[in-house]
């Protein structure tokens, strides 16, 4: 969430970076912040002058008692206890206030880095590279003309995975439900030779694996912001009160919940393989056709947390990372940069890679990497020591798909069908162990 300071020393930057973010009533939510805030400190001021009050009287008592004037010291006494119910209440409006001001900053989002474009929605989103065509930075995905199809009749992933027995949607209904399909054969090995394949490339990277539990508590849930902003769109396992991840951000960004870092070891480097689930309440038509959108799927997460100094660099960083993933996997992409409109409700900034499906003809989503300042850190109280002056501050943290399974999947089914079969990219031949899926 935002920090306190941030929202009451630069108001104007706080309210004009939440309405490009376009979240409505930006300007009377700061306000009630800092009229929350207000009620606090005028709290804590009169609690701590009560305090102060109650000290100098205590020696006052002290001071009479000895020379013998009780009914004087008697008096002071009952004052002090006056004052001490009055700082019961003020002690009650105080926790009462530092309540509400939680409840309130955990609405506001983050706000998005200057360089964020304008926009309301993902049309107005800017392509600032493509391996397809040469793009001028700042070309909005609505006027930017797509990878035209070959002119084949070329089969969806749904049907090439019917065809060659990859992958049966039908028997995932039937063991589970619509959006868990289950991987057969060649499907299968072609799913763990790029879990293996992703992981490798990480950890050539410099990347530490964890993994992860995939089952978190409210508490892991609330410090990566997918609580409360995305409760209905995760599993909730209520008896316990357990929820189901739907990333493995959440798991390994909690590892640093409450921790204080050395600055020496920044930035912090990790990458974990975990299954996801996302309930994707709402979703329906096209876009949840076959691999495109599912309830569980494999991915692959980078996670980084580091100094506000050097995030930006590590941003870039993880950026050719999740590139240099896409080439070897000799995919057309293209890297979006978010408007403001279009970015999640932590992120300050965001860029989206998009592999081209041949054959429905479109773009999918295949990564998101995101930088989110101190929000993420302010919530989970992450923290590091600075070298130079031993004061703690917030760390900031850094996520991104390196890779999301299915849809990759599905784009490497369809951009490599050929008569003889399915071509299988030559950086995952020595993992899977065939060429061809014939």
């Amino acid at each position: 969430m935002l920090t306190l300071k941030l929202i009451s020393e630069e108001t104007e930057r706080v309210v004009k970076g939440l309405e490009k973010k376009h979240f409505q009533g930006a300007r009377e939510a700061i306000n009630q912040v800092l009229a929350v805030d207000k009620r606090r400190r005028a709290a804590q001021q009169q609690l701590d002058n009560n305090l102060s009050e109650a000290k100098k009287m205590a020696s006052q008592i002290g001071l009479l008692m000895r020379q013998g004037q009780k009914e004087e010291a008697e008096k002071i006494k009952a004052t002090v206890s006056e004052m001490k119910e009055t700082n019961k209440q003020l002690e009650q409006a105080k926790s009462e206030a530092e309540e509400e001001m939680t409840t309130l900053l955990c609405q506001i989002p983050n706000i998005p880095y200057d360089e964020v474009p304008e926009g309301a929605a993902a049309e107005d989103n800017h392509v600032v590279k493509s391996n397809q065509k040469e793009c001028v930075e700042g070309d909005t995905v609505g006027n930017w003309t797509a990878v035209p199809c070959n002119g084949e009749a070329l089969l969806p992933h749904w049907e090439l995975a019917k065809k060659y027995n990859l992958i049966d949607f039908d028997l995932g209904v039937k063991i589970t439900g619509a959006g868990f399909p289950v991987y057969i054969g060649k499907g299968a090995r072609l799913q763990r030779a790029l879990i293996n394949f992703f992981l490798d490339e990480a950890r050539k990277s410099g990347y530490t694996e964890i993994m992860p539990p995939a089952v978190v508590n409210a508490a892991s849930g609330y410090g990566t912001g997918q609580l409360p902003d995305k409760e209905g769109q995760m599993y909730h396992c209520e008896v316990d009160d357990f929820y189901l991840i739907p990333t493995a951000e959440v798991p390994v960004t909690n590892i640093y919940r409450d921790v204080i870092l050395d600055e020496k070891d920044l930035p912090i480097k990790n990458c974990a393989y975990t299954e996801c689930f996302r309930r994707e309440a709402g979703s329906y038509g096209k876009d949840v056709r076959g691999l495109n959108r599912l309830h569980e799927f494999s991915k692959v997460e980078i996670v980084r947390i580091d100094t506000p100094e050097h995030s930006k660099e590590s941003h870039r960083e993880m950026l050719d990372h999740v590139e240099g993933l896409l080439k070897k996997l000799e995919l057309p992409y293209r890297v979006l940069l978010l408007c403001g409109g279009d970015q999640s409700f932590t992120s300050a900034i965001c860029y989206d890679f998009e592999v081209y499906s041949e054959a429905q003809s479109r773009w999918l989503e295949v990564s998101s990497v995101s930088n989110f300042d101190t929000y993420q850190a302010n919530r989970l109280k992450c923290r590091y020591r600075r070298s130079d002056t031993k004061k703690t501050e917030l760390c900031h943290t850094l996520n991104g798909s390196a890779l999301a399974l299915p849809r990759i999947v599905a784009a490497i089914l369809e951009n490599n069908q050929t008569p003889e079969g399915i071509r299988v990219p030559k950086a995952l031949v020595p993992y899977c162990g065939f060429e061809m899926i014939d």
